[in-house]
């Protein structure tokens, strides 16, 4: 098991499958609020889930109404078990907040290349990243 430190910026606690992506991610336009999948056909995570999974990205990008899609997709039951960003913008950490999905950022920018699938714990109370290899 590796610990990284990180920043809290909503509470919480979370495990689960790593999602990751090098590219930022704009909720409105990138990804479906009813399905919780990507969308957009440029995107690297296109016609993946984000629904229950670590989603690990550098920043969000696009609209403030990205925020009221994060918050469709937790009431639908298609959030994101919790987030990692290198850098939290406002239209992500309001997500986040109204959503109550924890999230954390200012992690290195290696975390990028952790592979789809790796187990994470994502304890934002505790400022800490866990990443279990098998």
């Amino acid at each position: 098991m590796i610990e990284i430190s990180c920043h809290k910026v909503v509470s919480g606690c979370a495990m689960g499958e790593a999602l990751v992506t090098t590219q930022p991610l704009s909720f409105l336009g990138n990804v479906d609020p009813g399905t919780g999948r990507v969308i957009d056909q440029d995107h690297e995570l296109y016609g993946k889930c984000i629904s229950g999974k670590i989603l690990i990205f550098p920043e969000g990008k696009g609209s403030t109404v990205g925020s009221y899609v994060i918050y469709q997709l937790k009431k639908r039951g298609k959030a994101p078990a919790a987030m990692i960003n290198i850098h939290s913008e406002p239209i992500v950490a309001v997500g986040a907040i109204i959503s109550e999905i924890p999230l954390v950022d200012k992690v290195p920018k290696g975390l990028l290349s952790v592979k789809d699938g790796t187990k994470i714990m994502v304890d934002a109370d505790n400022m800490l990243v866990r990443i279990f290899q098998c």
